[in-house]
């Protein structure tokens, strides 16, 4: 029987037990069977004592690795928290170093565009100027034929003789 059960017997043989004449609170048992139920009682507690103290070392145990557990994760969690801190940052710095590059090639292109343009710009005034000149060279030549021939019509049968360039 469960020793709570037994306690419970024993308050019950108190209540039922005849109250003794002129009081209040004494009351009459039978001594033989109040000893009997006690020692039985007494006989069950060590074994429910041993049996709850075990319990109570065995939970004591268990908070204990979870208590273990529990640090284990919150470490696990913090290392994992710092690697990815850190590779947050790398990742950033990384990033600005990405964008720092761009923008150099970027300048360095439009710097190059504008060499280019320059370049092609003097090349293509240089090609003018020689095609002015060329052109003025045409011109006057071209004036000096009309010349020769207003000079050959008038002159008649000059015609014959050599051109004078």
């Amino acid at each position: 029987m469960d020793p709570l059960d037994r306690i419970d017997e024993l308050i019950a043989m108190v209540e039922q037990a005849r109250s003794v004449p002129m009081s209040r609170n004494n009351c009459m048992v039978d001594r033989g069977e109040m000893i009997a139920a006690l020692d039985d009682l007494r006989a069950e507690l060590p074994a429910d004592l041993r049996r709850a103290a075990a319990l109570l070392e065995e939970r004591d145990k268990i908070m204990e690795a979870g208590k273990r557990e529990a640090d284990r994760i919150i470490s696990e969690g913090e290392a994992e928290h710092a690697r990815l801190v850190s590779v947050n940052e790398i990742t950033v710095s990384a990033e600005h170093e990405g964008a720092r590059i761009i923008a150099e090639a970027r300048a360095e292109a439009q710097r190059l565009r504008e060499e280019v343009d320059d370049y092609v710009d003097t090349a293509l005034a240089n090609f003018e100027q020689f095609l002015t000149r060329a052109l003025a060279s045409i011109e006057r030549g071209r004036d000096k034929m009309h010349a020769l021939r207003e000079i050959g019509t008038f002159a008649g049968d000059e015609a014959e003789r050599p051109l004078p360039f």
